[in-house]
């Protein structure tokens, strides 16, 4: 199949890529020249994990390609999709410019029957404005629009795409709905389910799904919270509950909150969406203010642990990204954190293996940036865990005591064993569970 996707962000790209790995023919479309030159010179300008293999080999065979031409592409589609930015405005909205913007010029260059997709994440009733906006100026029987979320994992998002749990194709035409069961078919043949509904429930079903987790993320930092206070551990409770077939075990790990692209901006959307039919969601809004005071956890500790000698204090940072496996830094809790120190007048110390480019954009000279996590904590008075990368998690502790000036850390991920860092004598400050003080010196 020949397929245009218009937009090489984060999502534009994952998909035409994995799309030209199953023989379709992609054209990525996009109006930044410089990134279009990058791509087409092999560069990938996103971290994900697999897709570099999968990208060098579907361009140099040919099925993956790009332009700032998009004429060009809607000459050779016969399906195109909207991969594009649909960032939230002061009021929690999602912006649909791009989208209606380029729904606008397919309208005047569409001559024959294409198939119109939403695979951006956007809210209830936007594929009927899409398909208003592209009514305009071609008749209606030369176009359908069809809305298919995406359900990508930052740091997981090729083998997601690849094998996906299930794909949700929203459509009022069962021509365009065949179409896109044909296209999605070489994805699911171990079984998972291709779903098909109307349009605006598959708009609904990404924001319900993202915010139901989102839920479940601030629900275990508030019972982490509260264990603290209560003496309770919430690694027992989290395994307790999670052993309850109804609840499961994914999503309860506590932490510094939620970041990255998709759960803030989605919550904040559902939550707008609901506004304007006049429901107030409360569960979600209430979501959003657990997260929103998460984010400062680690610096809430380290405020409460030094006082006003924070001023005076090297702090190092190991994780920048929101999550592992991604460079993406969108909404990243270490940011927050980072931001609090700085105007706390403490020094600051960080190293994350794919995120610093990214931050030093944000920071310049106003933090260190190191070259290995060990660099980071050289002279540093304590150190906060803000990312779960897999290196941090069987670090050399004893090496690490003879770099820190105090052996202490917080962690905001839960990655060490409260009894080993006893042992090990670090004072160890971590979410929802006991602080670990340094009863045995090694």
């Amino acid at each position: 199949m020949k397929i245009a996707i218009v937009g090489t962000g984060y999502v534009g790209l994952v998909s035409g890529t994995c799309f030209a790995e199953t023989g379709n023919t992609v054209l990525c479309v996009d109006i930044d020249t410089a990134k279009v030159e990058q791509l087409r010179n092999g560069q990938v300008p996103i971290y994900e994990p697999d897709l570099e293999v999968l990208f060098e080999r579907n361009q140099r065979q040919g099925r993956l390609s790009f332009t700032t031409d998009l004429q060009e592409a809607v000459d050779m589609a016969e399906v195109i999709f909207l991969a594009l930015p649909t960032p939230p405005g002061e009021d929690g909205q999602a912006d649909l410019k791009y989208i209606l913007g380029v729904a606008a010029q397919l309208s005047k260059m569409i001559t024959k029957y294409t198939v119109i997709v939403d695979k951006s994440t956007v809210p209830v009733g936007t594929a009927e404005k899409v398909h208003a906006v592209l009514a305009d100026h071609l008749d209606e029987a030369l176009f359908d629009v069809v809305s298919n979320p995406e359900f990508l994992r930052e740091g997981v998002a090729v083998d997601d795409f690849l094998k996906p749990d299930r794909v949700v194709i929203g459509a009022d035409s069962q021509r365009a709905a065949d179409l896109m069961q044909q296209l999605y078919e070489p994805f699911v043949r171990s079984g998972n389910p291709i779903i098909s509904m109307d349009l605006r429930s598959a708009e609904m079903t990404k924001y319900a799904a993202n915010s139901y987790l989102a839920t479940r993320i601030s629900f275990m930092n508030e019972v982490a919270n509260l264990c603290e206070k209560a003496g309770a551990d919430v690694d027992a409770v989290r395994k307790g509950m999670g052993s309850d077939t109804r609840i499961g075990k994914r999503f309860l790990f506590p932490g510094v909150g939620y970041g990255g692209s998709c759960f803030p901006k989605d919550v904040q959307a559902l939550a707008h969406t609901s506004g304007q039919y006049g429901y107030k969601f409360k569960i979600l809004e209430a979501v959003m203010d657990v997260n929103t005071r998460q984010r400062f956890r680690i610096a809430d500790k380290l405020e409460a642990y030094y006082g006003d000698a924070l001023k005076d204090k090297t702090i190092a940072l190991w994780g920048l990204a929101f999550k592992p496996n991604t460079d993406d830094i969108r909404e990243a809790p270490a940011l927050y954190t980072i931001d609090r120190l700085l105007a706390a007048g403490a020094t600051i110390r960080v190293f994350d293996p794919e995120a610093m480019d990214n931050v030093r954009a944000l920071y310049g000279d106003k933090v260190t940036f190191c070259e290995d996590q060990y660099e980071a904590i050289r002279g540093a008075d304590c150190l906060a865990v803000m990312t779960e990368w897999g290196m941090f998690r069987t670090p050399d502790f004893n090496h690490m005591k003879t770099l820190l000036t105090a052996p202490v850390v917080f962690d905001g991920r839960n990655l060490y064993d409260v009894d080993r860092m006893k042992e090990t004598g670090f004072l160890y400050d971590s979410i929802g569970r006991e602080v670990a003080r340094q009863t045995v010196m090694v």
